[in-house]
């Protein structure tokens, strides 16, 4: 009786997302963005120019500032720790958007550059994926994650995200799985179950990593146990960066990479 009371009184918690924004998903501090236009105080003068860039460099603790054609940041390397927004909000803010996934792992370096190469990617993955629509089951592997991406995988199943009601299933047994969901940075001893997973898949299969372990390597890499993430193990099809991402922008990427949404870039 306690739980019909608190239906009735809350009524439907359960997401619409993707079918309609949802505000509670734009919450989340989803990824960090180079304020357009902050690039310009890097060119002119060579020297001040280096010494600004060698104080930008220094706020962040993974290297994922850089100074590539202009002022950029590597999503895929980024750990959300704000130290860049804090220190220079006229330069860095964070992004609330959940979609932060993205096909090619270049896509993650914003502002991101036109890269024709993307669009065969993407039309590739759009034809290999073209029957995956319903009951899509999904394998989770955590190749040596702290963790923090376990948690915002469990809460897809829970109440305000129920991705059950997208058709998608989590299942234990990779020969049953459309999907490749991956965590962690891909250590050595995790990388040969994650080989065997994978080649247990059926075809057409996806592989998506998830986190910046996944996709770089996290905070301190390479080391004697782990390399620069998984794509060196598995091919990666679908990268969403967080350090933890959220459920929606997991979500995200996983109708991404089934063809549920299309696969176009957010980073801007």
């Amino acid at each position: 009786m306690a739980w019909v009371l608190r239906g009735l009184r809350d009524g439907v918690v359960t997401t619409r997302y993707p079918r309609q924004p949802d505000d509670y998903g734009d919450g989340f501090k989803a990824s960090v963005s180079v304020i357009a236009g902050s690039g310009d105080m890097l060119e002119g003068d060579a020297g001040r120019a280096t010494g600004v860039a060698e104080k930008l460099a220094g706020l962040c603790p993974t290297g994922a500032i850089r100074l590539e054609s202009g002022l950029r940041v590597d999503r895929g390397a980024c750990i959300l720790c704000g130290n860049c927004v804090k220190a220079r909000p006229d330069l860095f803010a964070f992004d609330s958007s959940p979609e932060v996934a993205t096909i090619g792992r270049q896509s993650l370096v914003v502002p991101s550059e036109d890269d024709d190469s993307l669009g065969l990617v993407r039309a590739e993955l759009a034809k290999r994926v073209r029957t995956l629509r319903r009951s899509i089951h999904v394998r989770h592997v955590d190749a040596g994650s702290d963790g923090g991406e376990e948690w915002e995988v469990a809460a897809l199943t829970n109440p305000i995200y129920d991705v059950q009601r997208l058709g998608i299933f989590f299942t234990a047994s990779p020969r049953h799985a459309d999907v490749l969901l991956v965590t962690g940075v891909g250590t050595a001893g995790m990388a040969g179950p994650l080989r065997r997973t994978f080649e247990a898949m059926p075809d057409p299969k996806v592989v998506i990593a998830a986190g910046t372990d996944a996709t770089s390597g996290g905070i301190v890499h390479p080391t004697y146990a782990s390399g620069d993430g998984v794509g060196s193990i598995v091919p990666v099809d679908v990268w969403v960066p967080g350090s933890p991402p959220s459920p929606f922008s997991l979500l995200h990427g996983i109708c991404v990479g089934i063809g549920l949404l299309a696969g176009a870039e957010s980073a801007k």
